[in-house]
């Protein structure tokens, strides 16, 4: 509930301080007062999208404060507590600041914000009605939710089905661009698999191949150098050698025991020295090769570049490659069951969305039937007996909300077509239709403060009585706040503020009085009278304020 609305030079409005409270409020005043000042306050206040300077002039900045109450439960903490707010003792307090520049600043409880997070609140706190309700009642891209919200239907099972036949239909298409561009380069991979087949290539390869090429390469000088450093390690060389040199030692008589510990060291040497003439040995072997195999081994090194090259990948990834290329063609060809499984899973996820669009659509039809029913119990009051209101439900495309359209439409004369709510209805039939439809939708919901711009207008008489005793009863329990021109709405409200325009020197200021009991035959005589206030006029609004 709105239960404060604090302004500060604002358009024409220097101090203003309003003090709202449960049930009916009215504001009346003359046109050009600056009542649709209130509202553009308002709603700068909440984050809504409205006059771009709105600052008094000669004023550095205007300021908003709004205070409102949130009871336990209220959809407005959800939005706090997700901006990381807290609802300090059920009280919120939004207060927005515009500077003369247009630079604009919002707090909520103390904390600064974005306007997007008043914009969310305002969808919790508030409600404004008018004959040009375009951003709610009379906005047809909205009439699905509000009758879903009137059916009190739950879209959580056609999301989800909604979401899986997505999913599947997008598996689907993937898996068919996928077979028809490999499909499209066929020949090419087939070409490519049984060449890289024929080659065979390992991982590693390349380098082995190249090591064993340079050494062939050079074999003939290394082989030479290779045979004279055996033939200085064995025969006549340094183990001929070191083996007299041994016998020698052995065969000193009494000096053999002194020399032991060489003869020791000596034994170890050529123990080394033979390990060193084997592996010389082994080395002039594999030197020892067939000029042929230079010739295989380069073939193969220069046709497993050639390839890597083709294919833009280094030679010991071509191993890798071919198992890729192969894994394509046997996508072409096992595509056959593979996409018979997508299919099916598509159709499977089809037939959970229409089952479960189809129960959504009835459920809405069945609601549109209730809602024309108590939109006629509502109209009757409003004197448009002969009225008819119809909810069409219609296909249209599917989404994660079903496949219906929903439209709300009218026909003011028996027998003419429904047609759209503004395009059918006067200036009058459209304030009560709008009424009629905010009371069937709203049902018990009070949590909401609801605003009524001049909804009256265009009626009068019992009609705007009618008027007035509707904005009452769908006041009670919660509340709502009326502009109004009419008397008889003005007489219903349980408080009242007028809102006047005066003159201080060459400029024009905008206030807001509170109208008590006694004031109040005056005001509404004016309303009743005009200018010039009658006994009669009094009269006439003495009878409506014992009337409500």
């Amino acid at each position: 509930m709105l239960r404060s609305l604090d302004i500060r030079d604002m358009l024409i409005i220097d101090r203003l301080s309003l003090e709202l409270g449960p049930g009916l409020n009215v504001l009346t005043g003359e046109t050009g007062a600056g009542k649709s000042i209130l509202l553009d306050s308002l709603g700068f206040v909440l984050g809504w999208r409205g006059r771009a300077a709105l600052v008094r002039a000669g004023a550095a900045q205007g300021e908003v404060t709004a205070g409102f109450d949130l009871p336990e439960g209220h959809a407005a903490r959800a939005v706090l507590a997700e901006a990381g707010i807290e609802a300090e003792d059920g009280e919120l307090l939004l207060r927005r600041v515009n500077t003369a520049e247009g630079r604009k600043t919002a707090w909520v409880n103390g904390t600064r914000v974005t306007g997007e997070v008043l914009r969310q609140l305002s969808d919790t706190l508030l409600e404004l009605h008018g004959q040009h309700d375009d951003r709610g009642l009379l906005d047809a891209a909205g009439h699905r939710a509000l009758l879903d919200a009137f059916a009190g239907v739950d879209l959580a099972s056609v999301r989800a089905a909604w979401a899986e036949l997505s999913a599947a239909r997008k598996a689907l298409r993937a898996a068919q661009a996928q077979v028809e561009a490999t499909r499209s380069e066929e020949e090419f991979l087939r070409h490519a698999v049984d060449e890289l087949d024929a080659l065979a290539p390992e991982p590693g390869e390349e380098g082995t191949l190249d090591a064993r090429r340079r050494l062939m390469q050079g074999a003939e000088k290394i082989r030479g150098d290779v045979a004279r450093a055996l033939e200085a390690i064995g025969g006549n060389g340094a183990e001929g050698r070191m083996v007299d040199a041994l016998r020698w030692m052995e065969g000193a008589g009494e000096a053999a025991d002194s020399l032991a510990p060489a003869i020791a060291a000596l034994e170890r040497a050529l123990n080394e020295l033979g390990e060193a003439q084997a592996g010389v040995e082994s080395t002039l072997d594999a030197l020892d090769f067939d000029p042929s195999e230079l010739e295989r081994t380069e073939e193969r090194l220069f046709a497993m570049r050639g390839l890597a090259r083709k294919h833009g990948v280094a030679p010991d990834d071509l191993a890798a490659l071919v198992e890729d290329l192969r894994g394509k063609l046997d996508l072409l060809d096992s595509s056959g069951p593979g996409m018979r499984k997508l299919s099916e899973a598509v159709a499977a996820a089809e037939a959970r969305y229409d089952a479960a669009a189809s129960a959504l659509t009835e459920a809405r039809r069945e609601a549109a039937g209730r809602l024309d029913a108590a939109m006629a119990g509502e109209l009757g009051p409003l004197k448009m007996e002969r009225a008819v209101f119809v909810t069409r439900v219609a296909p249209g495309t599917p989404g994660p909300e079903g496949r219906d359209e929903v439209a709300f439409e009218v026909a003011t004369n028996p027998g003419a077509p429904a047609g759209k709510l503004d395009k059918i209805a006067s200036g009058g039939e459209l304030s009560r239709f709008l009424l009629a439809l905010k009371v069937c939708l709203t049902g018990g919901d009070r949590s909401m403060t609801l605003i009524f711009d001049e909804i009256d207008r265009g009626v009068g008489g019992a009609t705007a009585d009618a008027v007035g005793r509707r904005l009452k009863a769908l006041a009670e329990g919660g509340q709502v706040l009326v502009v109004t021109h009419s008397p008889q709405v003005a007489a219903l409200g349980a408080r009242h503020w007028r809102v006047e325009k005066r003159v201080e020197g060459e400029v024009t200021l905008s206030r807001v009085v509170p109208v008590d009991r006694a004031d109040r035959v005056d005001e509404l005589a004016r309303m009743l009278a005009g200018d010039t206030v009658t006994d009669a006029a009094r009269a006439a609004a003495r009878a409506l304020l014992r009337a409500a």
